[in-house]
């Protein structure tokens, strides 16, 4: 599996003339090597790579990573003393970097010790990360079943009265419990005028009749993950909920049946933009339709109006329209999408019926 992922990384390397590439972001690093760690880097050429760490991660990563060589830095005194070295015996003389994730200071430490053209790799793992495997998307199933046996707890949970916050807590223990290694971000828990707020997290504000609620969350399962949303109501919905609702559900819904290869990710958000402006709220829906998630909540490709790209078998992508009415409230529909040779597989499985809790 990693050795497939490395050679299409060399092919990727050979074509830009590059001699190396040297991986410091946890998720390209990770992808490549099978690491669960952090703090360490990958240095990869056309026929080497060499997984370079300290003290603290020598042995796991002898026990993890299997196709590179793994060298111990620490006693160079410094990482960038170390790779000097090791590029000059390597005869590397142009050397990709992620300038997305490599910080300035950084850069310049690189540009000032290493005997080498520094590259900016302009997104080659990014790009080879959007198309998932067996083992990718399986670990993203799994991070999706922990969020729908979540959502199914929650609505038994949730009761008037309870804080914010309290139902933020137990969305996360439940998900953990569940065997979750972590949360994909941070759960959006955001009720009455508050669910007009994409990203509302959670606060001390009581729940109350007569409101909506929406929970967007997902987790982490063997490093992969999941994200979805659903709105619920608080009691019973006046008859504007429920036109909101049903506007964005059949948005929702809409968009779900575009999902296939070859359409342009740019078709997929108009269809569910154009219902919703056709209703009169198209002002209320500002965010692009949904993004690409994996190892990280948000990858390529954006499910937006700009990116004109056009879908692959073997993406995995969000879908979740929304209108977001200030002084009123918000709904927000959200599924994982998996696209297939067919067209789309629904990873989310949770009802997405208006449920009300009273």
């Amino acid at each position: 599996m990693f050795k497939k992922r490395i050679e299409k990384l060399r092919e990727a390397m050979d074509s830009q003339q590059l001699d190396a590439v040297l991986l410091v972001g946890d998720p390209n690093r990770n992808y490549l090597s099978g690491f669960t760690g952090d703090e360490s880097f990958s240095l990869i050429t056309l026929d080497k790579a060499f997984f370079i760490t300290d003290s603290r991660f020598t042995e796991q990563a002898k026990q993890q990573v299997k196709d590179y060589e793994v060298l111990e830095y620490g006693k160079s005194g410094s990482f960038v003393k170390f790779l000097s070295g090791l590029i000059g015996k390597l005869k590397v003389h142009r050397l990709g970097f992620e300038e997305n994730i490599v910080s300035y200071s950084q850069y310049e430490l690189y540009h000032s010790n290493l005997d080498c053209e520094l590259v900016p790799m302009n997104g080659m793992v990014e790009k080879i990360r959007i198309v998932k495997d067996r083992e990718e998307i399986n670990s993203i199933k799994n991070a999706a079943k922990i969020a729908d046996k979540a959502f199914d707890h929650m609505v038994k949970f949730i009761k008037p009265g309870m804080t914010e916050r309290e139902v933020g807590l137990e969305l996360e223990f439940y998900m953990k419990k569940l065997g979750a290694k972590d949360l994909s971000f941070p759960s959006i828990v955001a009720s009455g005028e508050r669910s007009s707020l994409p990203h509302g997290q959670a606060t001390e504000k009581v729940i109350k009749k007569g409101e909506f609620l929406t929970l967007d969350f997902g987790c982490i399962y063997e490093e992969y993950c999941s994200d979805m949303t659903r709105t619920v109501v608080i009691g019973e919905p006046s008859q504007k909920m429920l036109e909101i609702y049903n506007i964005v559900l059949e948005a929702e819904e809409l968009a779900l049946k575009e999902y296939k290869p070859e359409m342009p990710a740019s078709k997929v958000d108009a269809i569910a933009r154009d219902y919703i402006t056709s209703k009169g709220y198209g002002q209320y829906f500002g965010h692009s339709l949904g993004h690409g998630v994996g190892r990280e909540i948000h990858e390529a490709p954006v499910i937006g109006y700009r990116n004109n790209s056009k879908l692959k078998s073997g993406m995995v992508v969000s879908d979740e329209p929304g209108i977001y009415i200030p002084d009123f409230g918000g709904v927000r529909i959200e599924d994982l999408v998996m696209v297939t040779e067919d067209g789309g597989e629904t990873l989310s499985k949770s009802p997405k019926n208006l449920i009300c809790i009273n």
